[in-house]
C-alpha cells in the first residue's frame, strides 16, 4: 500500500463550483420558502375558523371574512382569498378547498412556480 507524501485539497475550481450551487440552492429556498410558509399560515386560518365557538362563521360570507382578516392581520396582500378559496356547505360542516399556485422568477426567463391544492373540513361552531 502507497501512501502520499502529501494530501492535495479542494481546487480553486471546485470550491468556485462548491459555492456557486450553494449560492443557487439558498437563494432558490429564499424565494420559495415564504409561499410554503404563507400557505401553512393560510391552511390554520382556515381550520381555526371551526374554534373560535359561538362567535366562529356561520355562513359562507363570514367563513371568508373570517380567513381575510387573518390574512390581513398576517400580512398576507398578494394573495386574491377569491380565486384561491372556494367554501360550501355540507350539513354543518364546512368544506374549504385552497388551491392555487405561486410562481417567483428565479433566473433571466425561467420561473419556479409552486402549487398549492387542499382540501379542509371545519365544523360549524
Amino acid at each position: 500500500m502507497h501512501v502520499r507524501a502529501s494530501q492535495q485539497g479542494l481546487s480553486l475550481l471546485g470550491t468556485l463550483l462548491g459555492l456557486a450551487f450553494l449560492a443557487f440552492v439558498v437563494s432558490t429556498g429564499l424565494k420559495v420558502g415564504p409561499h410554503y410558509y404563507d400557505h401553512y399560515t393560510l391552511k390554520r386560518l382556515v381550520q381555526s375558523a371551526g374554534k373560535d365557538g359561538a362567535a366562529g362563521p356561520q355562513s359562507v360570507a363570514e367563513f371568508y371574512s373570517h380567513v381575510a382578516a387573518g390574512m390581513q392581520v398576517n400580512n398576507m396582500r398578494d394573495l386574491d382569498l377569491n380565486k384561491a378559496l372556494s367554501v360550501t356547505v355540507e350539513g354543518d360542516v364546512f368544506k374549504a378547498r385552497l388551491k392555487y399556485e405561486k410562481r417567483e422568477p428565479l433566473i433571466l426567463n425561467l420561473d419556479v412556480v409552486a402549487k398549492f391544492d387542499d382540501e379542509i373540513s371545519v365544523r360549524k361552531p
